[in-house]
């Protein structure tokens, strides 16, 4: 990462932030009763968190809010096994209540992904009760306990554990 050829704590922190943002999909994994089930889900990256529209009675809600945790994983789309790289994540699902948190979060999603737009009818001023009730969606955010940055362009295998 370094022209050194020495990574350093924050060399692996940048590479890890600028795949989170660089990337749209995360794969959110849950296991449960009827067994382990994952996800695509478009997010956006605050504070930390991975914030996400599903449906509260989708699969990997309910085995989420049962269990209490869920695993995530994003990566880089690789044509070789010399260039994958990724982050493995576990943590915690939330279902966000603050109307304040859903209002900035919402605002990025948005600029994020613009063609979400259409769900909103281009309303300047998001009426946020009737986005939920017509999509049956809440908004979540998946809360990482534990993140590891896999990089094989330094080595097969490569992986630095990453604490923002």
């Amino acid at each position: 990462m370094t022209t050194s050829g020495k990574s350093t704590t924050e060399d692996w922190q940048q590479a890890a932030r600028s795949l989170i943002q660089s990337e749209s999909t995360l794969t959110l994994a849950t296991a449960g009763e009827s067994g382990p089930w994952s996800v695509p889900v478009y997010y956006v990256y605050l504070d930390n968190r991975f914030y996400f529209f599903s449906s509260p009675q989708s699969r990997h809600i309910l085995q989420t809010m049962a269990s209490g945790e869920a695993a995530a994983s994003l990566f880089h789309q690789a044509d070789s096994w010399q260039s994958i790289r990724g982050i493995q994540m576990k943590g915690t699902v939330d279902r966000i209540h603050s109307m304040g948190l859903s209002i900035k979060t919402i605002a990025l999603y948005l600029k994020r992904f613009p063609f979400t737009r259409e769900f909103f009818a281009d309303d300047p001023n998001p009426d946020l009760d009737a986005f939920f009730s017509r999509f049956k969606a809440r908004l979540y955010a998946f809360d990482p306990a534990e993140v590891y940055y896999i990089d094989n362009r330094f080595g097969f295998g490569t992986r630095q554990r990453i604490d923002w």
